[in-house]
C-alpha cells in the first residue's frame, strides 16, 4: 500500500470489492487464512505476485 500511496484500507476495499474487515485483518497480520480469490484480487489491484504480498516465517 505504501508504494501505491494508498492511505486508507477503505480505498482498497472500494476499488476491489474486498470486505474492509478482511483487509484490516491482513494489514495488521491478524488473518489466519486467506481466500485465493482475495489474494488474486489484491495481486491484480497492486500489479504484483503472491510473493510480494506474503512472507513466510517459521514460528
Amino acid at each position: 500500500m505504501g508504494e501505491r500511496k494508498i492511505l486508507k484500507l477503505s480505498e482498497v476495499a472500494q476499488a476491489t470489492g474486498i470486505n474492509r474487515n478482511t483487509l484490516t485483518s491482513l494489514y495488521y497480520d491478524r488473518a489466519v487464512r486467506i481466500e485465493l480469490s482475495v489474494a488474486d484480487t489484491l495481486c491484480k489491484y497492486f500489479n504484483c505476485n503472491m510473493q510480494d504480498l506474503f512472507e513466510y516465517t517459521n514460528h
